[in-house]
């Protein structure tokens, strides 16, 4: 990838990744559209699945419109599949990763932090509310809320502009490619931690600017080598 300008000692703002940093809902979301798809007759697959991976509803809606030749619109897609995760987080324990939000607490205690997923507005406030993290971060963005999601930076540059912090202060916690790819168009350090349910694809760890193997482990003032 083309080089860029060496990042600042000085780490302001963190800006967390939902899906795979803090809450391992790769698999939730698939089972869903897994279900979703069977009560219409239709197979929804991992490789489908995966095309889906860090788009934002828009994107994904139309994905699966067309994977599986539906004639619902994308809207309609985008609600029944949004309305279904959201409900799933409502009646079953949610699958954190561990240790992730104890390390959030930490952090956000001691710097400027925002959400900056993919996920829709309604399934990052029933994620947060899940998790007990509702009113933690002074900023919340998901990619619907920007012109084009992961790997594009917007919604990261969004966060940061809404935190009042420059990109190039702000630290990226990501789990995937498209997500570490996105903060480093953004001009910020990156940080990979690997998720081991939904691995980050292929040159995400060279991409990034440090790798850590758990969240826990992140202190944002004493970055890895």
């Amino acid at each position: 990838m083309t080089p860029v300008a060496a990042r600042p000692s000085t780490i302001e703002a963190v800006l967390f990744d939902l899906d795979g940093v803090i809450v391992d809902s790769e698999p939730w979301w698939h089972a869903v559209r897994v279900e979703w798809a069977a009560a219409r007759g239709l197979t929804w697959t991992e490789a489908d699945n995966r095309a889906c991976m860090g788009r934002n509803s828009r994107d994904w809606a139309g994905i699966m419109q067309e994977r599986l030749g539906l004639d619902l619109t994308t809207p309609e897609i985008e609600r029944a599949v949004v309305d279904a995760l959201v409900e799933k987080y409502a009646r079953e324990p949610v699958p954190r990763v561990p240790g992730a939000v104890e390390a959030v607490r930490r952090i956000v205690a001691a710097f400027p932090s925002a959400i900056a997923s993919s996920a829709h507005p309604a399934v990052i406030e029933a994620t947060l509310r899940a998790v007990g993290l509702v009113g933690c971060f002074r900023a919340v963005v998901s990619s619907d809320n920007v012109a084009v999601g992961k790997p594009a930076p917007d919604v990261y540059l969004e966060a940061a502009r809404r935190l009042g912090i420059p990109a190039d202060h702000c630290l990226v916690v990501e789990d995937s490619l498209n997500g570490v790819l996105a903060g480093r168009a953004a001009g910020m350090t990156v940080i990979l931690v690997p998720n081991a349910s939904v691995p980050p694809g292929e040159g995400a760890a060279e991409a990034a600017d440090h790798v850590i193997a758990r969240l826990a482990d992140l202190d944002p003032q004493r970055l890895p080598d």
